[in-house]
């Protein structure tokens, strides 16, 4: 397990965040002191609420977390209260289960303001035993090409770690609320006509079980949902 701190999230970041980074949660009590550590000074955490019974949602508050509840169950769900929860100019998306850095995102949001793409995405490049599962990935990777078909968008992941303008991504009407929600913010996009960087990013162990990768039922349900977004739009 990753060694944690129990220091606060900036409590001015609360009143004028320079940027917003959204954290879907489901019983990620284990995870957050690491993951809310590592928000860059200024920035404001959204800690997303989606059911936790672990006491999640008390200790992201108790660490200067701002706290949504969303009770309709879903990734996507999850991802899109917090995004209209969002006041800042720029959101990012983390994972909640101290399998990515949120530090990570400083390059990211600075390529953003700096007009150089309007959506930046991590690809995960796994470090670290069970860090991602054969069969997530082989999922992953299918679903890219699927993308790279339905976009041109010569992209190798889809994953959690992104950054974007606020008011462009809620431009993009998204509509899905389960776990098609990253894939469909892409494509979207790229219909838009939006630049896409893609860059890589240290993928870690996670904290505590995977909803969703830890299981095949859970990477394939992923996969399901993904293939429905894409069918939706013409593949």
């Amino acid at each position: 397990m990753k060694a944690v701190t129990t220091s606060p999230v900036n409590p001015q970041a609360r009143e004028t965040p320079d940027v917003d980074v959204v954290l879907p949660c489901l019983d990620e009590a284990e995870a957050l002191p690491w993951v809310l550590a590592r928000i860059p000074p200024g920035w404001r955490a959204i800690v997303v609420d989606n059911g936790s019974t672990d006491g999640s949602a008390d200790i992201a508050r108790g660490l200067g977390a701002t706290v949504v509840h969303e009770e309709r169950r879903g990734f996507g769900a999850a991802c899109h209260a917090g995004l209209t929860a969002a006041t800042a100019d720029i959101v990012c998306f983390c994972d909640c289960d101290a399998s990515l850095d949120p530090s990570l995102l400083v390059p990211f949001v600075r390529e953003v303001r700096s007009g150089g793409a309007d959506l930046v995405l991590g690809r995960r490049r796994p470090r670290g035993r069970g860090a991602w599962p054969a069969h997530a990935r082989a999922g992953n990777l299918a679903l890219a090409h699927l993308l790279r078909r339905r976009t041109g968008l010569r992209l190798h992941d889809l994953g959690p770690l992104r950054a974007a303008r606020r008011e462009a991504l809620l431009g993009l009407g998204l509509s899905d609320r389960r776990s098609g929600y990253p894939l469909q913010m892409v494509v979207r996009a790229a219909d838009a006509g939006w630049r896409v960087a893609e860059h890589d990013v240290p993928y870690l162990p996670r904290a505590g079980v995977s909803k969703v990768t830890g299981t095949w039922r859970g990477t394939w349900q992923a996969v399901a949902d993904m293939r429905r977004v894409l069918a939706e739009t013409g593949v």
